[in-house]
């Protein structure tokens, strides 16, 4: 199958689908199933798989081994680390065949970040730049800038765009940004005013 126009894959890997943003790259072992749809500037890392009626958006970073399934929408600026998986089914039965319909959809806003490990369980929203810790378990849905950790993953403070935790006055330490807090999680009070140490 010939690559997307402005898409490298890597020789070892497979892209079935005809639907891929410029700049994304394809690495060794990764497959991309007909029927994903992936946006612009993408890194998919080695064994990585994202089957059918699965949606990143652009600038997704995709590590090594995460498995993205049929149902999640994932949104723009969003970092999947090492060995993330998403399940599209609360009730699998290996003799039991669903149809697409029968599958529960799972979004993932904007710049949020999944750290290593970390499982979604389908039927979830997880809101914009929330941070899931390593080996999280996410059971249910994740407020804006929300940090969680554990199993079942519980929100244990607030995070800011550029990743840093929130103070107890919801400002951010290294870039300055101010958040207030409402019932869809955080938003923005005032604009960045300092650089982000790099």
């Amino acid at each position: 199958m010939a690559e997307p126009a402005g898409v490298r894959v890597h020789p070892l890997g497979l892209c079935e689908s005809d639907d891929v943003g410029p700049g994304t790259r394809i690495w060794a072992w990764a497959h991309v199933l007909p029927g994903a749809r992936l946006g612009a500037d993408c890194n998919v890392c080695d064994h990585a798989y994202v089957e059918g009626g699965a949606r990143l958006g652009d600038r997704v970073t995709v590590k090594n081994g995460v498995l993205v399934f049929d149902g999640v929408d994932v949104g723009d600026d969003v970092f999947l680390g090492p060995g993330v998986v998403f399940t599209n089914d609360l009730r699998p039965r290996a003799h039991v065949k669903k149809g697409a319909d029968a599958l529960l959809p799972t979004v993932v806003e904007d710049g949020v970040t999944l750290g290593a490990g970390t499982v979604v369980v389908c039927g979830t929203r997880i809101g914009r730049h929330a941070f899931a810790a390593a080996g999280s378990v996410v059971t249910r849905d994740v407020p804006a800038h929300a940090f969680v950790a554990g199993n079942p993953a519980r929100q244990r403070g607030w995070v800011c765009a550029c990743g840093e935790r929130l103070d107890g006055d919801l400002a951010c330490p290294a870039c300055g940004t101010a958040h207030t807090e409402s019932e869809a999680g955080l938003g923005v009070a005032a604009q960045q005013y300092a650089e982000v140490p790099q």
